[in-house]
């Protein structure tokens, strides 16, 4: 395994731009080494940057991968960044199943607002 990444390496390897990484500095999760104007990423934040897009991907907001990084480098450590974790999914997972029920409650009321359409045209003697 490579010591140092280089901000090119990563954004290839992830296919995120320099400003993304350069976004989750800004924003206290990745912390590289600086030489001069250059950013040098280790390993653990090559590993961080995964689990941060990991994250994104499946909906958490930068605040809540925040927290669950700031859990981990504190007590209680990773068995309290786990449960977090835990914790934060079964929430996600909670809020996209409303959100499918709502899609499903959207679609059956378009349906009959279609229906209506349909059947007020053909009342009034107009074919569709």
């Amino acid at each position: 395994m490579k010591k140092y990444y280089s901000i090119t390496e990563l954004t290839r390897e992830f296919g995120v731009s320099t400003r993304t990484l350069r976004f989750y500095e800004d924003e206290g999760l990745l912390h590289p080494e600086r030489r001069g104007r250059t950013r040098l990423y280790r390993a653990a934040d090559r590993h961080l940057l995964q689990e941060i897009l990991r994250g994104r991907r499946i909906g958490f907001t930068v605040a809540e991968i925040r927290e669950i990084v700031h859990v981990y480098k504190e007590p209680p450590g990773e068995i309290g960044q786990l449960k977090l974790m835990m914790k934060k999914i079964d929430e996600k997972r909670d809020d996209l199943r409303q959100k499918r029920r709502d899609i499903e409650e959207t679609l059956a009321e378009l349906d009959q607002a279609e229906e209506a359409c349909l059947t007020r045209l053909v009342e009034i003697g107009v074919g569709t």
